[in-house]
């Protein structure tokens, strides 16, 4: 007799939802609640960059997170864009902790293609918030 869906049945859903996407792909998406921490676990030891309500860009490698989607960062740093001469900063973090209210979008970095980018050269108007 089942008991209903245990540790087995979801290790498993996560590895047949993690082989469904290119990983080595850039990407992002907008999936419901119930798949967002699928996809976290699939990400977990990868490079994420973070977009935040108040518009943000936080790059780290994950390292957990929780039933809230707080999100712990390790070896992270802040993207700040600019049109002005210097092009993006990149302040360092280090360890960092974003708590799950505070998201907006999640993605995974390819980290070969963003090597080859000078962020020295690139040019942006920063992210507004996101108003509710």
């Amino acid at each position: 007799m089942s008991t209903g869906p245990g540790l087995e049945s979801l290790v498993d859903r996560m590895d047949v939802y993690c082989a469904s996407y290119p990983l080595d792909l850039c990407f992002s998406c907008v999936v419901i609640m119930e798949n967002f921490v699928l996809i976290l676990f699939c990400l977990s030891t990868e490079t994420i960059s973070v977009i935040t309500n108040d518009g943000r860009n936080i790059v780290g490698v994950l390292k957990g997170f929780d039933q809230a989607t707080n999100i712990i960062l390790d070896e992270s740093h802040e993207r700040v864009y600019s049109t002005r001469v210097e092009g993006v900063q990149q302040l360092v973090l280090g360890l960092y902790i974003i708590r799950g209210d505070n998201i907006s979008i999640v993605g995974e970095l390819d980290e070969e293609l963003d090597s080859n980018l000078d962020l020295s050269k690139l040019r942006a108007h920063p992210l507004k918030p996101v108003i509710h």
